[in-house]
């Protein structure tokens, strides 16, 4: 597969959670009602949102203060509640982000997801939005509650699969909102484009080779829009 032309990447990788799509909605009361449930206080609202981004299992053992055992039951009726509500209910896409992929495909660069939310759940979104034919390749973390799978070990695995469907991963890039993001993908030494409509608190950027505010920012820095002279 050739490289874009109207591109500086040779393919372009998406975090889910805070960069494509806002699925707190659902995802902060299933946190509040899993450790309702299991007898712990949860912490207030306007905590939460720490939450979003890092791996599930990570965040019931950190922020959640759970043991690892306790954290692996956390995610296990956490993810028995999103499936039973519908993986792609109370998601909703961030403005022009859809339109965005639309055209980063129309201009042949190929993408690919690299999210720790559970795989399963980011084809759900994908697929209910209409976007997932615009992936090369969609990954996501694991679905055995009790794997732990990182950024990295997430991006590892999408630039394996971009490379095994023929594809240039000689210059990617990875479009995300968390400090997850740029430390993960600083392992491949793949750079970072860091938007700031996600989860991401101040300083959470530093390491990113860009910081957008907008997507018409991002427009402009994954892909080159010009039309040949008539």
């Amino acid at each position: 597969m050739a490289s874009p032309e109207n591109s500086p990447w040779s393919c372009i990788l998406w975090d889910v959670d805070g960069t494509v799509a806002d699925a707190s909605a659902g995802i902060l009361p299933r946190i509040t009602q899993v450790l309702t449930d299991l007898g712990r206080t949860p912490p207030p609202v306007e905590e939460l949102s720490a939450w979003i981004g890092p791996p599930m299992l990570e965040s019931f053992q950190v922020r959640g203060m759970l043991s690892p055992d306790e954290a692996v039951d956390a995610v296990a009726r956490y993810r028995e509640l999103a499936a039973r509500e519908g993986y792609a209910e109370s998601v909703a896409l961030y403005p022009g982000v859809a339109d965005l992929i639309h055209a980063v495909n129309a201009a042949g660069v190929p993408q690919s997801t690299a999210s720790t939310k559970p795989e399963n759940q980011v084809q759900a979104i994908l697929e209910h939005y209409g976007l997932d034919g615009c992936f090369v390749s969609i990954n996501g973390a694991s679905s055995d509650a009790d794997v732990l799978d990182t950024k990295s070990t997430v991006l590892a695995k999408a630039l394996k699969r971009l490379k095994e469907a023929g594809v240039d991963t000689s210059r990617p890039v990875l479009v995300g909102d968390r400090h997850h993001d740029v430390d993960g993908a600083a392992e491949h030494g793949v750079p970072v484009v860091f938007v700031r409509w996600g989860f991401g608190t101040p300083g959470e950027e530093e390491g990113a080779i860009a910081v957008v505010d907008d997507i018409d920012q991002l427009r402009a820095v994954l892909i080159s829009e010009h039309r040949d002279a008539a």
